[in-house]
């Protein structure tokens, strides 16, 4: 009780403040959309909402960097989507930062989920509180329902390196497709080339 007392002050919110409280069994995918007042992009992994923290600047340009370039890039047949989620069971319902689906998996304009069997491509930018997921459990659960290629992005010296894996169908596990720095060129799941240096950077402040 202490400690919830502390984090609604630490929120500011009003001490009436109820938080989620969990039915038995955990959360289920459809549950996202009915739960009210959820701070946006909240995820379902195993059950459990997972909320996301504020985003630092290298996330949101290279996530701009690669969403730009995979636009114009990505053959007219399919179409780039950006932080919606995947239902992958009854108790998963992660959301990459970006996807690559068939034109054909998109059905109506009120859509929040995609199946996993429409994702050609889920990509994830490594955020300081997101490393685990998006090394351990998220690639496991992407190989796991099929979904075909997956990249993780981590930021090192400033600029982004992208780490490219590709599903494996006879074991069920992604198999690394290349690391990429400075240029991604990959063949699969489309031609790309993306020039991975021009990730713009904030102006060094001047001292006063």
């Amino acid at each position: 009780m202490g400690a919830t007392m502390s984090a609604v002050r630490d929120y500011g919110l009003d001490e009436d403040h109820k938080w989620p409280v969990p039915p038995e069994g955990g959360w289920t995918a459809d549950d996202l959309d009915r739960l009210p007042n959820l701070p946006p992009h909240t995820e379902l992994i195993d059950g459990s909402l997972v909320f996301m923290s504020p985003q630092t600047y290298f996330h949101m340009a290279a996530m701009r960097l690669l969403e730009n370039a995979l636009l114009s890039q990505v053959p007219e047949d399919l179409e780039v989507i950006r932080e919606m989620t995947i239902k992958l069971s009854k108790r998963d319902r992660p959301e990459p930062d970006l996807m690559v689906v068939p034109l054909s998996a998109l059905t109506d304009v009120k859509q929040t989920w995609y199946a996993p069997e429409d994702i050609l491509l889920a990509v994830e930018i490594v955020s300081e509180d997101s490393e685990e997921r998006d090394s351990e459990t998220k690639p496991r659960k992407y190989a796991l329902y099929g979904i075909r290629h997956y990249w993780r992005v981590e930021e090192e010296g400033g600029e982004p390196v992208v780490y490219a894996f590709e599903l494996d169908r006879r074991t069920g596990a992604y198999m690394p497709a290349g690391v990429f720095r400075k240029q991604l060129r990959l063949d699969r799941p489309f031609p790309l080339e993306i020039d991975l240096t021009v990730l713009r950077r904030p102006a060094p402040r001047k001292a006063d």
